[in-house]
């Protein structure tokens, strides 16, 4: 059975001396208690304290009453702990994104640790660019979005203070760790001694634990010194030879614990509330209710209500107001909080390269940018989110002053959502109007489904008056849903990445000729395993294995055929169909590698890294790839963007592309230790994917693209000769498509189109380079034709129109029917013109018309207003006809219309369709 928290926090506090004690703890006289309400353990100064600090034990006793001797804004603050810490020997690093490339469990950094966490050989490791340093990480999570500005401490985004080392001769271990920490506190933010108390605590993480001490002041966490001592699990660990100092505190929390207000947003974003209280003629005064509210509400999370505005009649009794009173100032001020911090949060995710969409990590962004939207139309508020994060931009300079640098992009991103939000509440607003009609409370599966389909907020419906039956996690429940896939990291660590049903024997990786030599494409290799009959693991391969996006190399193994190639961790295996008994461990073989398919993926691949950088050139930084395919015949790259592409950006992104080429730039391939190549080149390597190793394979178009790779490349630019773009569309919401040909499938692709033209022009008897306007006659010729039928369809529909219902089969209920099955030159607009009158003038006549059109069958009803009263709807008769056909309709009770494939050697029984649907 696993061990969680509470067991592991067990086994750890049963030995507080060896696990907990430090020296700090010694010299001063701290005391070891155990909480007299909910049993943890903590270590303090004050002998006459019975309860732990934490919540509920503890409520905030530092609002309008700070116990710190200095006042700190939000940048001071970090100026402040940064000063101290490189006075003390630490290395001050800028912070790393937040959108987390190189951990591919993760969508956003989450923590400061993050950062220097790598997947190497099966296993994480920490790889820290300096030892000790401090880190300003701001963090992005977005479990608790509905309790910011509720609560007074929640927020999406905040700026983890980073404090690491390594426990060696350079950095240090726990003793050192804490006497900093506390030292911080005392001296640079002058809170007594005695006002610090430190907690028992543990962290498990994927293939990594400790125990910690977090520290408390007045009821509110300021930190968490983590001593990740173990590698592996509870179960199953061995001691780190070089322990790690994780030490994370909350920079908002010391500046609003320095400032003593009653939550949290008036100390971080003092100027963007200033500025957007001014813009928006905002009277958001000194409140006693809201101040004694926030006292109560800061240990409160929204699910221990009943709902987001829900059961608040606890607090209102408290506070000596009216529930009513209560929600309207509390949904204001929520309002308005959750604007600044969900902009904040905004501009650090797009300016670092995410988009807001559908799926992934851009589902969260879209969540709380369209909430933001929200609260500003609900309160009315003349403020822009561009103006809100160019606000936050210039408060942030003299910490973050990349963020200006982006301030453009962001504006775009922006731009384009703010668009794409009002074509959605254009369209909700009639949504709201079919919900308001039926007078029935929203539950949580339809508010899901609204939001996901139509982005209709909780708090969109709210306000148009509607009762909203949302449960109080609901955004933490449908940000769940697209959240970070936690297990790949834990299936890297366990090494249980492979194909299933192998249980391979060998476990030295295979060794690769193709890095050594290219263009050697035959070899000799010892067999060292026979999988599955079928096959085979060699000691060394030219073969390239599929990986990558890069399809495998083909060839043969002894003269048999090698039409598969994967890995399994670091072992390369060969598939060979009806291999069976032909070889044995330890057989000598000769292999030899397909060179031509090896050569058109090769250009293929080479062709994916220039259309990478010529996309990202032509529409924006904010261009990365989401996937991407090379095999011999074509490649595609798909890549985040947050519209479809136009015509003219296809081509001016193909035109770079052979421009590249044409400057025959050099490829430059070398294995550069991670850190280092990181350093250099920044997370923009990762744009295939992590790589789970110590040393990178960077493959460099000089000046234009540079990726962590694994796959086979051409020398230079100019080796993959021409890149044609065929196809362009777009596979998901921020996510387009390019399919592109290269090399010698570039020319055969031109030599067909030109083929076709030639063929084409052959046809209308004219010069290929006057095709096009006689097409573009043709086509006036076409429409004229069509114009011609149409008048001549009317007349036919004028005589049809007075004929059927006398040729019409009567039915019961004096009812009638026509059906018009694959008459000749009969198209659909003439039976639109003939039902539509036979329905209008014959209101007891259904109409039913079969058409073949373009090599598939077309089904037309129409029904009468008697026959429609009868029971008989258009839409249901059309459905059923389509269904023994095999292909499927609908409509509604005048009108139905539906399709199938071929023509049918028999006819549907209408006339029995008919007759099901009337009353004897």
């Amino acid at each position: 059975m696993p061990i969680g928290k509470e067991l592991l926090r067990e086994r750890f506090s049963a030995e507080p001396d060896k696990y907990y004690r430090v020296q700090l703890f010694d010299e001063l006289g701290f005391e070891r208690k155990k909480c007299s309400s909910c049993g943890s353990y903590f270590w303090t100064l004050d002998s006459e304290r019975e309860v732990c600090p934490d919540q509920p034990c503890q409520q905030y006793e530092f609002l309008g009453n700070p116990p710190t001797s200095k006042r700190f804004d939000y940048v001071r603050g970090w100026k402040t702990i940064e000063s101290f810490f490189r006075r003390n020997g630490h290395e001050s690093i800028a912070r790393y994104p937040v959108v987390c490339r190189w951990r591919p469990d993760l969508y956003f950094t989450i923590a400061s640790i993050v950062d220097f966490q790598r997947i190497e050989s099966g296993k994480v490791v920490f790889d820290f660019p300096a030892n000790p340093l401090i880190v300003p990480q701001m963090c992005l999570r977005f479990s608790d979005i509905a309790n910011v500005g509720v609560t007074g401490r929640h927020l999406t985004s905040f700026c983890m203070v980073g404090q690491q080392a390594l426990a060696n001769s350079t950095g240090y271990w726990k003793d050192r760790c804490i006497d900093l920490d506390f030292r911080l506190l005392t001296s640079e933010f002058g809170i007594p001694k005695e006002e610090i108390t430190f907690v028992e605590d543990v962290w498990l993480g994927p293939g990594a634990f400790g125990y910690s001490l977090e520290y408390f002041v007045r009821g509110l966490e300021l930190g968490n010194a983590v001593f990740t001592a173990y590698e592996g699990t509870p179960e199953n660990y061995k001691e780190y030879d070089e322990k790690v100092i994780d030490m994370g505190a909350g920079l908002e929390r010391l500046v609003w614990l320095s400032q003593g207000t009653y939550n949290c947003y008036d100390s971080v974003f003092p100027t963007v509330l200033r500025k957007m209280k001014e813009k928006s003629g905002l009277e958001l005064k000194p409140d006693e209710t809201l101040n004694e509210y926030f006292r109560l509400a800061g240990s409160l999370d929204i699910d221990q209500f009943r709902g987001v505005i829900g059961d608040y009649s606890d607090l209102a009794r408290k506070l000596g107001i009216s529930e009513p009173t209560l929600k309207t100032k509390i949904r204001e001020i929520q309002g308005v909080y959750s604007i600044v911090d969900h902009t904040r949060t905004l501009l650090f995710a797009i300016a670092d390269g995410m988009l807001p969409g559908n799926v992934g990590g851009g589902y969260n962004l879209r969540v709380i940018l369209r909430r933001a939207l929200d609260f500003i139309a609900e309160l009315k508020l003349e403020v822009d989110l561009d103006e809100l994060t160019l606000w936050h931009s210039e408060d942030l300079k003299n910490m973050y002053p990349e963020l200006l640098e982006h301030e453009k992009e962001v504006r775009t991103i922006l731009d384009v959502e703010k668009r794409k939000y009002a074509v959605t509440r254009e369209r909700s607003s009639k949504i709201v109007d079919r919900l308001r009609s039926r007078k029935t409370s929203v539950g949580e599966e339809e508010l899901t489904k609204l939001y996901d389909s139509d982005g209709i907020t909780p708090e969109y419906l709210r306000a148009s008056g509607l009762d909203v039956s949302s449960p109080p996690d609901f955004y933490s429940k449908i940000t769940a849903r697209h959240s970070d896939d936690s297990g790949e990291t834990e299936k890297m660590i366990l090494g249980e990445k492979g194909i299933p049903g192998f249980n391979l024997k060998t476990t030295f990786p295979t060794n690769l000729i193709f890095y050594e030599n290219r263009d050697q494409f035959s070899f000799s290799a010892k067999v060292l395993e026979v999988v599955s009959k079928d096959c085979v693991v060699l000691d060394s391969t030219a073969f390239y294995a599929r990986a990558g996006g890069q399809e495998p190399d083909h060839g043969t193994i002894n003269e048999m055929f090698v039409d598969d190639v994967f890995k399994v961790n670091n072992v390369v295996i060969h598939h060979i169909p009806g291999l069976l008994d032909r070889l044995a461990i330890g057989d000598q073989v000769e292999g030899l590698v397909d060179s031509r398919r090896r050569s058109l993926i090769m250009r293929h691949h080479t062709a994916t890294h220039i259309v990478n950088g010529s996309a990202r050139k032509v529409l924006g930084p904010w261009v990365w790839q989401n996937s991407a395919f090379k095999d011999e015949d074509m490649a595609r790259l798909d890549i985040t963007h947050y519209a479809h592409l136009t015509r003219d950006q296809v081509l001016e992104i193909e035109r770079l592309a052979n421009d590249v080429v044409r400057r025959n730039l050099p490829v430059v391939i070398k294995w550069i230790p991670r850190r280092e190549a990181e350093q250099e080149y920044g997370f923009r390597l990762y744009q295939g994917g992590v790589a789970p190793v110590k040393d990178l394979r960077i493959v460099n178009i000089e000046g234009w693209d540079v990726e962590a790779c694994g796959g086979t490349h051409c020398s230079r630019t100019g080796d993959v000769g021409l890149i044609k773009i065929i196809k362009s569309e777009r596979v998901q919401d921020g996510v387009e498509r390019l399919e592109y040909v290269a090399g010698d499938a570039a020319v055969r692709f031109v030599e067909k189109q030109e083929s076709i033209l030639i063929e084409s022009a052959g046809k209308l008897e004219t010069p290929v380079e006057k095709l096009e306007p006689s097409i573009i006659h043709l086509r006036e010729n076409e429409e004229s034709a069509r114009r011609t039928s149409r008048q001549l369809a009317k007349k036919l529909a004028d005589f049809m129109t007075a004929e059927i219902p006398n040729t019409s089969k009567p039915l019961r209920m004096n009812l009638k029917f026509y059906l018009s099955s694959f008459e000749e030159g009969l198209d659909s607009e003439y039976h639109t013109i003939v039902g539509d009158r036979l329905a209008r003038s014959n209101p007891s006549l259904i109409y039913v018309a079969l058409i073949e059109e373009n090599s598939r069958v077309r089904i037309m009803v129409f029904c009468g207003e008697v026959a429609q009263r009868v029971g008989v709807k258009a839409g249901d008769v059309a459905k059923e006809i389509s269904k023994q056909l095999g292909g499927s309709g609908g409509g509604d009770s005048r009108f139905g219309q539906g399709g199938s494939g071929l023509k049918p050697a028999n006819l549907p029984d209408v006339e029995g369709i008919l007759l099901k649907r009337i009353p004897d």
